[in-house]
């Protein structure tokens, strides 16, 4: 992908900018499991160059919400609440991982 400016200069490149996708799986949370998460080793990736996202792989019910992630040096946590709200409820089913490591 290219991406110019304004000017007309080229700002961004495949020599610039890449984007790769280190490490994909399933994750599931069953239904009425307490408040937990699952750990995924994926060497080269840190909070400084990569990211984490699950996507749903069918339909949401009404109560069904996201799952959480969190990307730490060599490692992906995926968790089936809302970390950082000591409220939330827990969410169940399958969704997919997928982890990239740009720069």
């Amino acid at each position: 992908m290219r991406v110019w400016g304004a000017d007309g200069a080229l700002q961004v490149d495949e020599n610039s900018f890449t984007i790769r996708v280190l490490f994909s799986t399933l994750v599931t949370f069953a239904l009425g499991a307490n408040k937990g998460n699952q750990d995924f080793s994926v060497p080269g990736v840190s909070p400084s160059n990569g990211t984490a996202i699950v996507v749903p792989i069918g339909a949401y019910t009404d109560s069904q919400m996201q799952f959480e992630t969190e990307v730490l040096d060599g490692l992906v946590r995926v968790y089936n609440h809302t970390r950082t709200y000591a409220a939330s409820f827990t969410s169940a089913g399958t969704m997919r991982l997928i982890v990239m490591r740009w720069g």
